[in-house]
């Protein structure tokens, strides 16, 4: 089928910029800590750094796509995360972490702008929900792919598995550069069109966001810390996690292709509560079913936002695509420095961040519900 070459490329994209420069750092957390790079606190402003920069290339994006183009956009995204990677494996400080952990998700937030809507606009419309689901299960494959390589590489040490992980983007993208998807430039008359408000959509997806920090931060560290776990197994749960947001991922495409997005996506939101829930539970099998529900879901509602951007906006899907990330990326970015400062003030108290993201995540079903 035509749509798997540009699929297949944007889903190397979305591994390389979601699954491993940003996620990547959730089994690292624990082992961070273990270490002395940083403390508890400084651990959590390293994942709250990584949201903020991939707010600014969620915002950046489309203007770097209209002066480079998009292929070489997307290079950028990858060198970036490459760079971003090679970089950490100094242990020169807080500062100098925070600083290439924020420019990692500048690279995530770039790619992940530009990649869905660039493989939607090349491919048939009949296929743009499958390929929609393909591009964002990229994400939950690099979740997989960290759980498994993240333990392998630590074995080296903390600057060993830092550098291995920048190895792995630059295969990645050697390996997708060919096939980048090249969208055709709207005609005048598309780019004039207002752009439909999607308000509901937007806040929903936004509040999904910010409900999924607790877990896309912390789940690792909270098996580990918090339920007395070994690293090993801690990593194991965050394969779970991946594997779970593969199957939200494809099988979000496939159902909102045949019932809508709109209507989809409040399956997967109230998944995402249950995922929440399930983390509060006291026994550490609870992980069992939280990590791979909170991929489910979690990564999932992005693959079904996608195709609802692409529903209420037509040609002019790409600019609801950026503000609907851009809603999430703020709302993740702004969630995470409030549960980083709560984290440290209540001693590491994982209830307090995995009951925050609870409420959140109800308010976010409960949006998706409403109308406008």
């Amino acid at each position: 089928m035509s749509f798997w070459r540009p699929a297949l490329a944007g889903a190397a994209a979305t591994l390389a910029g979601i699954g491993l420069a940003r996620f990547a750092y959730v089994p690292l957390f624990p082992a961070m800590v273990g270490a002395g790079w940083v403390d508890g606190g400084g651990a959590g402003l390293l994942g709250a750094a990584n949201l903020a920069g991939y707010v600014a290339g969620v915002l950046g994006g489309r203007g770097l796509a209209r002066g480079l183009g998009v292929p070489r956009a997307l290079d950028a995204g990858m060198v970036l995360a490459l760079l971003a990677f090679a970089a950490c494996a100094l242990p020169w400080g807080l500062a100098w972490l925070v600083a290439w952990r924020a420019l990692a998700g500048v690279a995530g937030g770039l790619l992940m702008a530009l990649v869905g809507p660039a493989v939607q606009a090349s491919v048939a419309p009949e296929a743009r929900g499958m390929a929609s689901g393909v591009v964002i299960a990229g994400a939950g494959a690099g979740v997989v792919v960290a759980g498994l390589l993240v333990p392998a590489l630590l074995w080296g040490g903390l600057s060993f598995t830092w550098a291995g992980l920048a190895v792995a983007v630059l295969l990645l993208w050697l390996a997708a550069r060919p096939a980048w998807p090249r969208p055709p430039a709207l005609p005048a008359t598309e780019v004039a069109q207002a752009v439909p408000r999607a308000l509901r959509l937007l806040l929903a997806y936004g509040l999904s966001g910010a409900g999924m920090v607790a877990p896309m931060v912390y789940l690792a560290d909270l098996a580990a810390r918090g339920r007395g776990l070994p690293i090993e197994a801690a990593s194991l749960l965050w394969v779970l996690f991946g594997l779970g947001a593969v199957a939200g991922t494809l099988l979000g495409g496939r159902i909102a292709g045949r019932i809508g997005g709109r209507r989809a996506l409040p399956i997967w939101l109230g998944v995402q509560v249950a995922a929440l829930a399930a983390a509060l539970l006291p026994w550490w099998p609870a992980l069992l079913l939280a990590a791979p529900l909170g991929g489910f879901a979690g990564i999932g509602a992005t693959a079904v936002t996608l195709a609802a951007a692409r529903e209420v906006a037509g040609a002019q899907a790409g600019v609801v695509w950026v503000r609907a990330t851009a809603c999430y990326a703020v709302a993740q970015a702004a969630v995470a420095f409030a549960l980083a400062a709560l984290f440290a003030a209540t001693g590491d108290s994982h209830a307090a961040v995995f009951g925050a993201g609870l409420v959140l995540s109800l308010a976010a079903l409960a949006a998706s519900l409403g109308r406008g």
